[in-house]
């Protein structure tokens, strides 16, 4: 029989979903699977059970909230896809910040029907079986976890930063021969240093590496080379601000 997939989105820009809509030959891979699902945008409540779901954005309403439990629930694996998913994305980098605060500066005294709050990584609701980084993943990695899937395997997640596919690639180092602030060092690979390649610093849009970011020796790095920690905190949060401890990393090398 072939695996029920379902696809879907809670608060992010949808680049997840339309990279995999993309993909080359994406009919031929779909006569693989059963597509259950692909919401591009709410479901209101209308979930099938499928073998995998697919979950793109972070958790910023209540609404949020409730549709991605009920997507668990009739899930036998659920794959955060994407920066948002799983670490909370750009709309993540407010963690901290007071909601009220933060809607008035965006929407000043106008109202929404939505009970909302800073966005969060799906994982602090509900459990995580996978993790699919990149903003959005890249084609082959959404292939070999389509594949996986459907050889009954599972995908083995990057645990090297982007720094070993541009050292592997013979790109010049944009940090220490440029003294650019380039995030490397802290993020997942997968994107074959793309943006170094043409003389773009990272800044980490494929999300810290689980459990070894060291935020702290980077940070000091980037003050000796004359940066300053403004400067550092504004660039390392835009897609790490909820990493744990991440301020507290940051913050002891300025004490």
């Amino acid at each position: 029989m072939k695996l029920k997939i379902g696809v879907h989105g809670l608060t992010s820009c949808y680049g997840c979903q339309l990279r995999m809509a993309s993909v080359k030959n994406v009919l031929e891979i779909a006569k693989n699977f059963n597509i259950e699902y692909w919401y591009m945008m709410s479901s209101k409540g209308e979930i099938k059970h499928v073998d995998v779901a697919f979950v793109e954005g972070s958790v910023s309403t209540k609404e949020d909230e409730e549709e991605l439990k009920l997507i668990r629930e009739n899930a036998d694996i659920l794959v955060a896809m994407g920066s948002c998913a799983i670490y909370g994305g750009v709309q993540g980098m407010l963690y901290g910040m007071e909601y009220e605060k933060a809607f008035l500066e965006v929407y000043g005294n106008n109202t929404i029907e939505l009970e909302g709050k800073i966005g969060e990584p799906i994982s602090k609701y509900v459990k995580v079986d996978y993790k699919l980084p990149g903003c959005p993943p890249e084609e082959d990695e959404l292939l070999y976890y389509l594949a996986c899937f459907l050889l009954g395997s599972y995908p083995e997640e990057k645990d090297y930063p982007v720094c070993a596919e541009c050292r592997r690639n013979g790109y010049p180092c944009l940090l220490i021969e440029k003294n650019e602030p380039c995030l490397g060092a802290l993020t997942t690979a997968g994107c074959k240093a793309r943006c170094i390649k043409f003389g773009i610093p990272c800044i980490g849009c494929r999300g810290p590496l689980e459990e070894i970011a060291w935020y702290d020796s980077l940070a000091n790095v980037f003050k000796e080379k004359g940066m300053e920690k403004e400067i550092i905190k504004a660039r390392m949060e835009i897609f790490g601000k909820q990493y744990e401890n991440m301020d507290e990393m940051v913050e002891k090398v300025f004490k």
